[in-house]
This record gives structure tokens, sequence and C-alpha cells, in this order.
């Protein structure tokens, strides 16, 4: 018998059905949404704008910045479609694009985390060889690396899921579509699917955290070595917003992906998902820029000189 799938749409049953919390909600994601284009769109133009950024660590941030608006997108907006509209409905290939775009940039970012900690650990331990380890060419390729891993795997992810038949029921209890929720509705057997995401989940999770404690565990050591105070001071600045970043991401892609598809709860999940979905998408333009002098400089330089020529064009005008 031929695996393929009967259902030709889904329903996505969302975080609640309380008619109360649907419009407060539906208003609270639309800030947090807005936050995040904001916020991260405007990471990426003041980094293009301002010379002094045109170093490795804010390529790495611009690109970051990049994969957090994309992954947001991929989900944020159907969920605040149900809450205003009480659209629950996808269709089949909607779902499997909402997957595919979704997985591939939440990978993406796992790599690119990793190459900034990579980047870190050539700042603070090899100052006097930086510029000729983080080359021009050698960024591009860590980023390029980061984007093709998540396209791939993501694309591995799409293949083995929607192999699967899904004649029982086409109700998803979640808010998108996501492998777990998926894995719960199919009447086929999801025994290969649970091991090919868990092992890619594996690897993704200690192959880039091996990264980032390895540079870590190196830059602890540079730090304690430092006799300097403004020295050991300026180095964990540095380094303390990658951190804050790594441990929320890395904190909620293990306990969602590396535990058995029968230890799931999906209530629990829920809760988990739209931290990581929308929550840290959010977050991350603002603990870089609270904690950036450079990016605090570069706002305030951009936003100076526009404000210089609008009072200029008012004038001449």
């Amino acid at each position: 018998m031929e695996n393929i799938s009967e259902a030709t749409e889904f329903i996505l049953l969302g975080l609640t059905d309380a008619p109360e919390l649907q419009i407060p909600l539906f208003i609270i994601f639309t800030i947090i949404y807005l936050i995040t284009l904001v916020g991260n769109l405007g990471m990426i133009v003041l980094i293009l704008l301002d010379s002094r950024l045109h170093t490795p660590m804010y390529f790495f941030l611009s690109n970051l910045s990049l994969v957090d608006c994309v992954y947001a997108s991929a989900v944020t907006p159907k969920v605040m479609e149900g809450f205003l509209t009480g659209g629950k409905i996808i269709s089949y290939n909607a779902c499997a694009a909402q997957l595919f775009f979704f997985a591939a940039f939440a990978i993406t970012e796992c790599f690119m985390l990793a190459s900034m900690a990579f980047d870190r650990h050539a700042a603070v331990c090899k100052p006097l060889h930086y510029s000729t380890i983080m080359t021009s060419p050698m960024c591009v390729l860590m980023v390029t690396v980061s984007y093709m891993s998540g396209l791939l795997q993501s694309s591995i992810h799409v293949a083995f899921t929607f192999h699967l038949s899904f004649c029982h029921s086409n109700v998803i209890n979640h808010f998108f579509c996501d492998i777990p929720p998926l894995l719960a509705l199919s009447c086929s057997d999801i025994h290969a699917n649970e091991i090919v995401t868990f092992t890619l989940a594996l690897f993704d999770v200690v192959f880039t955290l091996f990264i980032i404690l390895n540079s870590y565990l190196l830059i602890f050591i540079t730090i304690l070595r430092m006799r300097s105070a403004e020295g050991r001071k300026k180095a964990i600045s540095t380094c303390a917003s990658h951190l804050t970043t790594v441990s929320f991401f890395f904190g909620t892609i293990i306990f969602m992906y590396l535990q058995p598809n029968s230890s799931h709860s999906m209530e629990t999940d829920k809760i988990a998902s739209v931290f990581y979905t929308m929550v840290i998408p959010m977050l991350n333009p603002l603990v870089y820029s609270l904690r950036n002098k450079e990016v605090k400089s570069a706002f305030k330089k951009v936003v100076g000189n526009s404000v210089i020529i609008w009072l200029s064009q008012l004038i001449t005008n």
C-alpha cells in the first residue's frame, strides 16, 4: 500500500479556545511581532549604514537578525490571523511550507550562534591574529554553511514528515505546523521519523554547543589570565549578549526536540514554542542593542543625521 496522505488541509487548534482571550492575545502578539520586525530590520539597516559596524561580529549579527525575522514571520502572522478572524484552517502545502521555513531558519540560528562564538573566541583569545583568522571569505563561508545546513536538514524533515499518512484526523493540537504535533496525527509508523528528528536535533545541538562551550571555555581561561581589570570587563561585556541569546535559544530547543515523541505534552510544548518562535526573535536585538555601546552610538549617529537632514529640508522648503 502506498504511503500517501489523505489530508488536503489541517485545522490548527491554536493556543486557546477562550473567546475572551482572543483579542487581548492578538494585541500582545501583534506588539511582539512589530517589535521583532522593527528591532531586527532596524539592526540590519543600522549595521549597513554605519561603517564602524562593518566587522565580522556585526556581519554575523545582521544575519542573525535576518534569520530571526524569517522564522518569526513563518509562524506569527498565521497565529495573529487565528486570534483576529478565527481562521484555523491551513492547507496541506501551506503547512509543509511553514514547517520548511521555520525549521530551516531555526536550524540556521543554531549554526549562526556557533559562528558568533568562534568569532568571539578569536577576538578575545587571539586579538593579534583576529584579522587574519576572521577574513571576509571565512565569514561568508561560515554564514553560507549555516544557511545550507538549515535548508538541507529542513528539506529532510519536511520529506519525512509529509511522506506520512494523516488519515485519522487533520486537527493539529498546536498553533503552527511543527514536527511533534504532526507526528501525533499520523496513522503511519512514525518510528523512523522519531529517529531522524532526534538524530538531527541531537547533531545540531551537540555540534554547535560543542563549538560554543569550547570557545567560551578558552575565553574564560584567557580572561582569568588577564592582568587588567578593564580588559577583563571589556572581554566579558563583549561576550555577555551572545551568552544570553545562546542560553535562551538552546534551552528551549533542547526541551522541545531532545525527548521522545511519547514524552511530549502538547500544552507544555505550546508554551515553550511561543517562547522560541516569537519571544526570542524579539529579545535578540534588544539584548544586543541594550548591552552594546557601539550599537547605541551608531543608533544616535544615524538618528541624529536623519533629524539634521529633515530639519534642513524643512528650512529649505
